[in-house]
């Protein structure tokens, strides 16, 4: 279950980022510009032609020094080459566009990749899911056409209002007339979009994340009869959707009108004033008739301003969005690295809400190679337990030390690399067997990889797949079942050889008897390795070296399985509860009878 979305980057971050990655390219960059710029200056030079050209038609003779004809010639060329100035100048920046988007995709890609375990299982699937798909395609979109279409609007129109100041200062005041309207709709406007779009986004969010939950956990939400209540939120959250539509589209009605009035008021402002200057001696046929040209020329960028400006927005909330995946957080002080694999707790608190702890001032140290179970009734703490040690989540009070180094001054990778965390569910990568068990190490021999098959006891059924372990596996491929999938996970993880192995009861979905096997393999072939074993088998807490009892978020108990029976607590009452013979020190009977549940 999702506690929460991800944040959004602050403005301030969403404008340092582009303009970083669009200066890492700064040749393509000033070549689109220079290309626009050409374009609009082959634009600018035909309306002061044809004014002259207006102007001795009107007096009843040709432009002076030049035909008609050469006129029309010279304008036609003007054309085209503002026509092939533009394409260059599109094609320029698009190829830029693509660049850019390259590396938006890349740095993405990497944060999400780095986000931790924590802050991706707060925010739920569904958010993470709209952010690489509908954000990803609206930023893709800007990139490529709003962002150019609105830089060659704006140059274009600056370029046009200082041509109109040197063909007749007093012709250019007409121009300004709608600058009124435009400021005032489009302060209003800028004031409430943003907030609006990203509440558009976090309400898709909301959606896409109800609708993974109940995919996810159908099984549930059948066994439980919770359908109608899924279908109650699913139409909740639809609605919420459609409300924040409707807002966004309500500011668009408002701004685009409002826009639409402004740009087709210079065009009879300038005539108006442009006759009235002409019938006192102000202003010659040529200057009215070339600012007549220039303001009609200022209302198609300005269309264009007003028409990609929402696109832009929509393309702000989206980056801001993509920026607001937590980046990964530098280790505090001086980075070191552990040179055990000694684990120590001291004074661990933590809690998922900040008015509940789940663990509650736990303290335990545990020896490099030494096997460690945690067992305790459900929502003892475990699980929270084992992903602290992990450093998936971080203590909200207290440390957690590897091999004498406290994790937060542990480079994430490295960190990633010293411990490892083995859930009991387990995802299969679309791909082929091989590219599923050489995650951690892409370098990894066939022979490396058979041998942590056979220590997992998967050796055999990988060799009855159709292509051995160059099958593909996955959504599209070969189904594997829940027990395949986490000797995958083991084997896996044999092959990342960390310092420090987490188990989070990662052998419950295989048989009983596989599972005893594995484990001993497991034993075996993790010599040396710290492991922390959540245990929901009794055999395994019965096999560890010490055995860690967890009730209300602390270790109520700890030693070895003879120490904790002689003791006769709670671990003393799980077993005989399994196992009416445990006086003899091993489990005999049946060895599933009793388990305990977080």
């Amino acid at each position: 279950m999702s506690g929460g979305l991800l944040p959004v980057a602050p403005p301030r971050e969403v404008g340092r980022y582009l303009r970083d990655v669009y200066t890492r390219h700064p040749g393509p960059l000033l070549r689109a510009l220079a290309w626009y710029t050409a374009a609009c200056a082959a634009a600018l030079a035909v309306p002061p032609l044809l004014g002259r050209l207006v102007e001795a038609a009107a007096e009843g003779g040709g432009a002076p020094g030049v035909s008609a004809e050469a006129v029309a010639v010279l304008c036609a060329v003007l054309v085209l080459a503002e026509a092939g100035c533009v394409q260059r100048g599109r094609l320029t920046s698009r190829v830029l566009g693509e660049r850019v988007l390259a590396r938006l995709r890349e740095d993405f890609v990497r944060d999400v990749l780095a986000l931790p375990l924590a802050d991706a299982e707060r925010a739920g699937t569904g958010d993470l899911l709209t952010r690489t798909s509908r954000d990803v395609d609206a930023l893709s979109r800007n990139i490529r056409f709003a962002l150019p279409e609105m830089v060659t609007a704006t140059l274009s129109m600056a370029l046009t209002l200082v041509a109109l100041l040197l063909v007749n200062p007093l012709l250019f005041a007409p121009c300004l007339v709608s600058v009124p309207v435009l400021f005032a709709a489009s302060r209003w406007y800028l004031r409430r979009a943003p907030r609006r779009y990203l509440e558009e986004g976090a309400a898709h969010s909301r959606l896409n994340d109800g609708i993974a939950e109940t995919a996810d956990g159908a099984r549930t939400v059948d066994a439980l009869r919770r359908g109608r209540y899924r279908v109650a939120r699913t139409d909740a959250d639809i609605a919420d959707v459609v409300g924040a539509s409707i807002a966004t589209l309500n500011l668009r009605s408002v701004w685009l009108p409002s826009v639409g009035m402004g740009y087709f008021l210079p065009l009879p402002a300038v005539l108006l004033v442009g006759g009235l200057l002409y019938s006192r001696g102000w202003a010659s046929v040529a200057e009215v008739t070339a600012a007549a040209l220039y303001a009609q020329q200022l209302a198609e960028p300005v269309n264009r301003l007003a028409h990609y400006l929402n696109d832009v927005l929509v393309g702000y909330a989206a980056l801001a969005r993509l920026r607001g995946v937590p980046r990964p957080r530098p280790a505090t002080g001086r980075a070191a690295a552990p040179d055990t694999a000694s684990v120590r707790l001291r004074g661990v608190r933590f809690g998922y809400t900040p008015d509940r702890d789940v663990l509650d001032g736990i303290d335990l140290d545990i020896a490099p190679g030494e096997r460690i179970a945690v067992i305790g009734p459900s929502g003892a703490g475990k699980s929270t337990l084992g992903r602290v040690v992990a450093g998936v989540n971080a203590p909200t009070a207290g440390t957690v030390a590897l091999g004498g180094v406290p994790l937060d001054r542990i480079a994430p990778d490295r960190l990633r690399r010293a411990v490892a965390l083995v859930p009991q569910e387990h995802h299969v990568f679309t791909g082929t067997l091989r590219d599923n068990l050489v995650l951690p190490r892409p370098d990894a021999t066939d022979a490396e990889v058979r041998a942590a098959l056979r220590a997992v006891a998967a050796d055999r059924w990988v060799d009855a797949l159709p292509e051995g372990i160059d099958t593909a596996v996955g959504a599209s491929g070969h189904p594997l079942t829940p027990a395949q999938a986490q000797q995958t996970a083991m084997a896996r993880l044999l092959l990342a050889a960390p310092r420090v192995l987490v188990l989070d009861e990662a052998t419950s979905l295989i048989d009983l008897g596989v599972a005893r096997s594995l484990e001993r393999s497991l034993t075996a072939v993790a010599k040396g390795r710290t492991i922390v074993a959540i245990a929901h088998r009794l055999h395994t807490a019965h096999d560890a070296d010490r055995i860690a009892v967890v009730d209300g978020g602390a270790i109520t108990e700890l030693g070895t399985h003879r120490e904790l029976l002689a003791r006769g607590g709670t671990y003393a009452r799980l077993w005989r509860a399994w196992s009416p013979a445990s006086d003899a020190g091993g489990p005999s009977g049946p060895p599933d009878r009793a388990r305990t549940e977080e």
